[in-house]
């Protein structure tokens, strides 16, 4: 069942704008960030219940997709992070293609695959984590059948 709600754009302009052209074509435009391809995740604000829309590293396997909370190696999580944390329940865009998933905070070994994974995509997140004391979280995103 998709998200509803009033939405919250972004108060980062490059990032709202990205979110947003992303998704009024479709994922035809605003697709990728440095040559990289994109998705964008809609959640629901932990303390608002409004909805965000974030544009995020596509890391995907086998239907599955990682997040990765890095906020490029900040000392503390973006926003989005608390929003998984507190409503799971996320819609994921990758081009023209839109689902709603399931998130889960990963850790051990199941982190440590999907970190590998997240390095090959987008490899700037290892100097990230050099960056910060906190372990940058990885969530994995699985499809919910409806």
């Amino acid at each position: 069942m998709p998200l509803e709600g009033e939405y919250a754009p972004s108060t980062s302009s490059w990032a709202r704008t990205q979110a947003e052209a992303f998704e009024a074509s479709n994922g035809a435009k605003s697709n990728t960030l440095q040559g990289k391809p994109i998705v964008v995740v809609t959640n629901v604000g932990a303390r608002s219940s409004k909805l965000h829309k974030t544009a995020l590293m596509r890391v995907e396997r086998d239907g599955e997709y990682a997040v990765v909370g890095s906020k490029g190696g900040s000392r503390e999580h973006p926003r989005w992070v608390f929003n998984l944390r507190a409503h799971p329940h996320v819609e994921l865009q990758d081009g023209a293609e839109k689902h709603d998933y399931e998130a889960r905070e990963t850790s051990g070994p199941e982190r440590d695959l999907w970190w590998e994974r997240a390095l090959e995509v987008w490899p700037a997140y290892a100097d990230y984590q050099k960056k910060t004391d906190r372990v940058i979280p990885v969530f994995v995103l699985t499809r919910i059948a409806l």
